[in-house]
């Protein structure tokens, strides 16, 4: 049928232009010359048109991209048909309005026809769809590219069970248009008198690059509504700013602080991992693991997963084998306070680049337990950065946190001597060795956000420390992309601070979490302030008086002076501090923390030394 109806359109066209050229009556002469034409043309433009893939496809989807082979095909063909008619009749007999007219008629009936019947197949001959439940009707905020992506899926894509009612948009060029079949029926204050007017059931706020402020307005226009609201995600989540109606999510916390993408100098950081040998210690952990995944798009020439835990290690190493097969990938489960093994490693994989984010990280829990905090966070980085300095590493980038800045706890204390060994190492090393210190990420293991999401899925209440309480907050991966960025940077002994934007209170968190649940804070779920846990501060620095912060190349990475300090000092210290350690000694522990980290001022009351006890349990089975 395809093919019949291609033959009468060359045809029909090559007739319509010698009638049209004459007035619709056709000189004997001429109707003559027509049908001596009609079967080179026909044979010249079939010919041109199953070539180009013409004589078949779906009409139902045909696109801007099929008119552009359309036109190449009629050009094509009728400079043939020219060539042809020159050759056949000498130029002669033919007049060339009619050559002109045959290809304008060729091109836009054989374009008509194929929109025609995508236009009639959509609206009138839809695909069923199974689903027989009642359709969710849908209101779009925002009427450009992605929303036009939106409701063309939805009117194409019955099973979805989606109806479109229409948009709004704030744009005043867009008022009274229509896109992709769909009206644009207001502003988004008017989004509230459109869903009751239309029996909207879910918004969807399709602005990838909306800001966290102007999506927070519309969140707030949208949730007067009483209806169900969706966004799609950021463009930097986005690859290519490819839209499908599969991307839409819940607004979520991540959405409403709005921090942009990070601009990223792909190449500098090519540079040094494309191609290198990169271990990266607490591989399963939050930002470990995150880290993880960036490095291997870069295609490293092996990527060693150095974890303690093994469950998040086998989660971790199953994911990257899975997202980037060509990336030889190597598990190792192991402790990095284990010297022996540490150096077993690196004789093995003679790692080239280290990421060290192995840590101790929860405040209240390291206070319990300081002499963890010192094996782990101090010696444990003392093991791992003397490993990559005998057996040569090129760069060897620390995680740390901003509750190193003035610390008021262990947890901040153990960091800042960890940041302090490796900016002394860095003196004397060839390895380049720097910090990077940035404050909490949304969503990591035991942040607030999952603790607040588990509260609410309860019932409430909700726990905040504190009404005043702020932290620092930036997303996993754009942390973990500055991180590289940083890396690339350093020249030795720096510490990189990464710009977390403006400190956000804690029960502002809380209340923004409640309301995209769908409650009302303090009505439906009651938030009840408990007061600060030990070591914990009302607020978060990110810089130390004297450290002397200066702009980098990067817009949001700062660097801070080294710190003067002398090794050998400080070797003696950690090696006083792990005996205490050993020993048990928690209040001795506390006291070398605030002798290596003079502006440690801890909160937590003095505890006394604690022996390990042998306890005789009775076993009912055997009297043992």
């Amino acid at each position: 049928m395809i093919i019949l109806l291609q033959v009468a359109i060359v045809a029909g066209s090559l007739w319509a232009a010698f009638a049209l050229r004459f007035d619709f009556r056709i000189p004997e002469t001429y109707l003559s010359r027509f049908y001596s034409l009609l079967p080179a043309v026909l044979l010249i433009k079939l010919g041109v048109f199953g070539w180009l893939g013409l004589l078949r496809g779906w009409w139902r989807y045909v696109s801007m991209a099929d008119l552009v082979v359309i036109v190449k095909a009629n050009v094509i063909a009728s400079l043939l048909v020219l060539l042809y008619a020159f050759l056949a009749f000498r130029g002669g007999g033919i007049p060339r309005t009619v050559l002109v007219l045959d290809w304008v008629f060729c091109f836009m009936t054989m374009g008509g026809v194929r929109f025609i019947t995508r236009a009639f197949r959509e609206h009138y001959l839809p695909m069923p769809s199974r689903n027989r439940l009642p359709r969710k009707r849908i209101l779009v905020v925002g009427a450009g590219d992605a929303g036009q992506m939106i409701a063309r899926e939805i009117r194409m894509n019955p099973a979805l069970n989606l109806e479109m009612v229409g948009f709004v948009d704030d744009d005043p060029h867009k008022r009274k248009q229509r896109f992709q079949g769909f009206p644009v029926m207001g502003k988004v204050r008017r989004a509230g008198r459109i869903c009751q007017e239309k029996g909207v059931d879910e918004i969807i706020i399709a602005i990838p690059s909306a800001s966290g402020v102007e999506l927070r307005r519309i969140v707030e226009l949208c949730r007067n509504t009483g209806v169900v609201c969706k966004t799609l995600p950021g463009m930097g989540q986005m690859i290519h700013g490819q839209v499908s109606i599969q991307q839409v999510k819940d607004v979520e916390l991540e959405d409403l602080l709005g921090r942009e993408p990070a601009c990223l100098d792909w190449a500098r950081i090519a540079n040094y991992l494309q191609g290198k040998r990169v271990l990266v210690t607490g591989a399963g952990g939050s930002i470990g693991s995150e880290i993880c995944r960036q490095i291997a798009r870069f295609q490293p020439k092996k990527l060693v997963l150095f974890e303690n835990g093994e469950t998040p290690l086998f989660l971790i190493e199953s994911e990257l084998r899975s997202s980037f097969p060509t990336v030889p990938i190597v598990p190792i489960v192991g402790d990095i306070r284990f010297k022996a093994r540490v150096e077993a490693i690196f004789d093995e994989f003679l790692p080239e680049v280290v990421f060290h984010a192995a840590a101790y990280k929860h405040v209240p829990m390291m206070e319990c337990n300081p002499a963890e905090a010192a094996n782990n966070n101090v010696r444990g980085t003392r093991i791992i950065a003397d490993a990559a300095h005998r057996f040569g590493a090129e760069r060897f980038v620390m995680i740390s946190t901003d509750k190193a800045v003035n610390p008021t706890n262990v947890m901040g204390a153990s960091k800042r001597a960890a940041e302090l060994y490796v900016q002394a190492l860095a003196k004397r090393s060839r390895t380049n060795f720097v910090t990077v210190r940035f404050g909490n990420v949304l969503g990591s293991n035991g942040s607030v956000i999952p603790i607040f999401k588990e509260q609410i899925a309860k019932g409430g209440p909700v726990t905040v420390t504190h009404p005043e309480v702020t932290r620092y907050f930036m997303t996993i991966p754009e942390a973990s992309q500055l991180v590289l960025q940083a890396a690339s940077m350093g020249k030795g002994g720096e510490i990189f601070l990464l710009d977390m934007g403006e400190p956000v209170k804690i029960v502002k968190l809380a209340e923004e979490l409640i309301q995209l649940s769908g409650y009302q804070p303090y009505e439906d779920i009651e938030i009840i302030f408990t007061g600060l846990r030990p070591g914990e501060k009302l607020y978060e620095e990110l810089l130390l008086a004297g450290e002397g912060v200066q702009p980098t190349c990067h817009e949001k990475i700062m660097v801070a002076k080294a710190a003067e300090c002398d090794e050998a000092v400080l070797v003696r210290q950690i090696e006083e501090l792990y005996q205490l350690a050993r020993s048990l000694d928690l209040d001795g522990v506390v006291e070398k923390l605030q002798e290596m980290v003079p502006e440690f001022q801890p909160t937590t009351p003095g505890r006394r030394k604690s022996k390990p006890q042998l306890v005789l349990v009775k076993n009912g089975s055997d009297g043992a």
